[in-house]
């Protein structure tokens, strides 16, 4: 298991990333831990790209029976809303709709969801199981804009990292 990244702050996003991705792969080789890889994932992406906030909603079953809803999983910055309903704000939309979901402007979303006023943009990318989203990666920028097909390249390799733990 890695113990340390090893990622220049001087390169640009692609560069990040490129040099992120198998780091980390060796950080979750061997690990069966989900909890524990989405852990190290969001600490990862979050001290190599210095995000506003990251982090995993999971699908779990509620307590009305057959209903699901995203759960709060692992993540960094600050505290976070708990549980979202399907197809509501964009984790909730990305998890409906089975795929990526890039917003420039949260406030121009239709019933965005603020947990932090503070969320300027965000990126939200599904984790697929059976045909079916397991979980959800919630990446959010405090300046407008902020993600662009490269965050999506590279994120979708995170999640294909994700999407063999599950």
């Amino acid at each position: 298991m890695a113990e340390n990244l090893i990622i220049s702050q001087s390169e640009d996003k692609a560069s990040k990333y490129k040099t992120l991705i198998p780091q980390i792969e060796a950080l979750t080789k061997g690990e069966p831990d989900l909890v524990a890889n989405l852990s190290n994932i969001a600490a990862a992406l979050k001290q190599t790209m210095n995000f506003f906030w990251v982090g995993f909603y999971i699908v779990k079953s509620n307590d009305m029976p057959g209903s699901q809803e995203l759960v709060l999983g692992p993540f960094q910055g600050p505290i976070a809303c708990t549980r979202i309903a399907l197809g509501k704000g964009v984790c909730g939309a990305c998890w409906k709709e089975k795929k990526t979901i890039i917003v420039p402007n949260v406030d121009e979303f239709p019933g965005h969801i603020a947990c932090s006023s503070d969320s300027k943009s965000e990126i939200v990318l599904p984790a697929i199981k059976n045909n079916e989203v397991a979980l959800v990666l919630d990446v959010d920028s405090d300046s407008l804009n902020d993600f662009d097909k490269t965050d999506e390249l590279y994120l979708t390799q995170v999640m294909g990292i994700i999407e063999k733990m599950i």
